[in-house]
């Protein structure tokens, strides 16, 4: 199956960096949290610590995807009064000073409240380059995902150990940019260890697309971002990122603390 070529942000950096023999770095923030004021820096902040691309989570009431960290850090930005069309305008704010690429995160419930059509061409419109729907039926996809390439947004799916193969191959032919690549069944958090499931799930992937594969899911540390590295093309590490927003989220200079967090965790990617 051929690959689906973007001329966006997040097609162009794969690109970028396979050219380079280098992986890609995925940091994922809640948008919104501590304070949606934060939020601009904060992820001008990763970049500067070596992530490549930012996952902005949209905060949402029931995110029954995610584990104890990042539901708390939804609640967080929700109670801060975080918003989609606040974050939109924060995306105007980012697109001042980075052209890093940004993938919203989002269940399907803040979506819709907004207005499907509506957001698709706002998000291109601030600088939104592709969007991941957490709770988007793969097979009930082909019409969301058609509104939002007609904006020229990437659209990422997810797949899992026992993602199905019919499953992987309705995941292939939706996606575009890259696939993501759920290290284990349950919610996100991390764990002490990379599942044993990442390697065959990528082998069972690789024949259906040329896409590149992004493997997340319970990756919080440096020797386990060389690990995931090994066996695909992007690491995503988001639960410790935002544990760490949580737990330093008062601090004066949160900013800098978290650049210099992320650098510790892209660092194997570097020197790789």
């Amino acid at each position: 199956m051929e690959m689906v070529q973007t001329a966006t942000r997040i097609g162009n950096l794969f690109a970028a960096r396979r050219a380079e023999g280098r992986k890609v770095f995925i940091a994922y923030l809640t948008a919104g949290d501590p304070t949606p004021a934060h939020t601009a820096s904060l992820v001008l902040a990763l970049e500067r610590g070596g992530a490549d691309l930012i996952e902005l989570g949209v905060p949402f009431s029931d995110p029954i995807a995610d584990g104890p960290v990042i539901q708390r850090a939804s609640y967080r930005a929700l109670e801060a009064g975080a918003t989609l069309a606040g974050l939109l305008e924060t995306v105007k704010e980012i697109r001042r000073h980075s052209e890093i690429p940004l993938l919203l995160f989002s269940y399907l419930n803040p979506l819709m409240r907004h207005g499907f059509g509506n957001l698709a061409r706002e998000a291109a419109e601030t600088g939104i380059d592709g969007v991941l729907l957490t709770d988007l039926s793969v097979e009930e996809a082909a019409e969301p995902v058609k509104r939002l390439r007609e904006h020229s947004l990437d659209t990422v799916f997810l797949a899992a150990p026992t993602s199905s193969e019919r499953r992987l191959r309705l995941v292939a032919e939706h996606s575009s940019g890259f696939i993501y690549l759920v290290s284990r069944t349950g919610v996100t958090g991390q764990q002490a260890s990379l599942s044993s499931a990442i390697a065959p799930l990528v082998e069972r992937i690789r024949p259906l697309t040329d896409l590149p594969l992004a493997v997340g899911f319970g990756i919080g540390r440096p020797d386990q971002v060389a690990e995931a590295a090994r066996l695909a093309d992007a690491v995503v590490v988001g639960s410790a990122i935002v544990q760490f927003v949580e737990t330093h989220g008062k601090s004066p200079d949160l900013a800098t603390e978290l650049e210099v967090f992320t650098r510790g965790l892209t660092a194997p990617l570097r020197t790789s």
